[in-house]
């Protein structure tokens, strides 16, 4: 096949588990030449949990894997929203000089793939400058997460210059990806003629997996991801399991954590619940089935009262739990809500704020119930097999990408 095509990032990590280990690979066994754009912070790439790259990665451009990485220092384009949406109502690109619109055009790709808010904003400079200089290309927003959020706390003025860029820039995308439904139909409601499809982030089908039994005298609740001040809800998740042993013995694995998770973290487990947390740290992506082996239940908790991208995420943890027959318990998010009614394969806690009360109550009946869990479990593997794991996604990419490259 031989298509170019360019993948421009300017927040996540280049090793990004969607970005990277998924879309890009696939895309090169299928035969695309493919090329990422990604950001150095302070003079150095970063990995999914924060941490530098100190020791490798080094070279401004090199190749990992067969996909050839550019990489250049990241800046703050968000300070200057009103400049970028005046250089978007422009309809020119000269005034597009950030670098990651620079080395875009440098590649003169036949299909770009943005991954964020502003990526998709270069994306435009991007094609504006080589339709200018008689070379056509496609541009894809694969839209993570929903931005502009209207729920999330920001200026006013910020949110309705994003509403508007978003507004401007469908214009000129030639395709929409998203991670929900219902990610998808608002979008729709900006434009009805938008072409867009949902990929989720699923990883692919775990092997040798082996069906849960749920017998284990300690049940065992898994979080996988990243805490911080901002994710995981870290002092909750504590609180549920102090409470839940008074009732019934718990168990706690945490995956992942963060890089300074160690540090701010684990002194903060209270002393009598240091025996009952087991931290993996962060594992490479295809050891997450081995070490969620023993897991019953995987652990969700979102704000979805003050976030309607939280409402409707789909995270990666939450195939992550179901790939490896792990039954999801996670509070009021409507799309996760929904794939859980439609395949019986978690549990969820009926408010958009959930407190410590709430998963008890929640854990407590699961655990009484452990038929249930079995069933679920079931499900979630089940649900990934017939539809949801990377597999089945992949070939929606390879849908999206052949129609481009037949418009062309």
């Amino acid at each position: 096949m031989g298509k170019h095509v360019c993948f421009l990032v300017s927040e996540h990590p280049f090793l990004d588990a969607r970005i990277f280990k998924k879309e890009a690979k696939s895309l090169l066994k299928q035969g695309y030449h493919v090329t990422m754009i990604v950001p150095r912070k302070d003079g150095y790439l970063f990995d999914t949990d924060g941490s530098s790259f100190t020791e490798r990665f080094l070279d401004e451009a090199f190749t990992y894997e067969g996909i050839n990485v550019i990489t250049y220092g990241q800046i703050n384009m968000e300070k200057y929203l009103n400049e970028l949406y005046h250089n978007l109502r422009s309809g020119g690109h000269s005034r597009f000089n950030d670098p990651l619109t620079q080395i875009g055009i440098e590649q003169e790709a036949d299909i770009y793939h943005a991954h964020e808010f502003i990526s998709a904003y270069s994306g435009i400079g991007i094609k504006r400058a080589l339709a200018a200089s008689g070379k056509q290309c496609k541009l894809i927003y694969d839209s993570h997460e929903l931005e502009p959020d209207p729920l999330m706390k920001q200026p006013r003025k910020t949110y309705r210059t994003k509403e508007q860029m978003v507004k401007h820039m469908i214009k000129e995308l030639d395709y929409v990806i998203t991670v929900s439904d219902s990610i998808k139909e608002w979008y729709r409601t900006i434009d009805p003629q938008l072409p867009v499809q949902v990929i989720y982030n699923s990883p692919p089908l775990a092997a040798n997996y082996e069906s849960k039994k749920a017998d284990n005298p300690e049940l065992t609740l898994v979080y996988e991801g990243v805490i911080s001040q901002k994710r995981g809800n870290f002092q909750q998740l504590m609180s549920v399991l102090d409470r839940c042993n008074k009732k019934f013995k718990l168990k706690l694995n945490i995956i992942g954590g963060g890089k300074n998770f160690e540090k701010e973290y684990v002194p903060k487990i209270p002393p009598h619940l240091k025996d009952k947390v087991y931290y993996t740290g962060w594992v490479d992506y295809e050891s997450i089935p081995e070490v969620m082996k023993d897991a019953d239940l995987g652990w969700i908790d979102l704000d979805a009262a003050n976030s309607l991208n939280n409402r409707f995420a789909m995270p990666n943890k939450f195939f992550s739990y179901l790939n490896n027959g792990v039954p999801v318990i996670v509070n009021q998010c409507t799309d996760m809500e929904k794939l859980i009614e439609a395949h019986d394969c978690g549990y969820v806690v009926k408010k958009l704020q959930a407190t410590t009360e709430d998963y008890v109550q929640a854990l407590v009946h699961m655990e009484s119930n452990r038929n249930k869990i079995r069933k679920k479990s079931i499900h979630a593997r089940e649900a990934m097999e017939t539809t949801y794991s990377w597999e089945h996604m992949e070939g929606k990419i390879f849908a999206i990408y052949d129609q481009l490259i037949k418009d062309m």
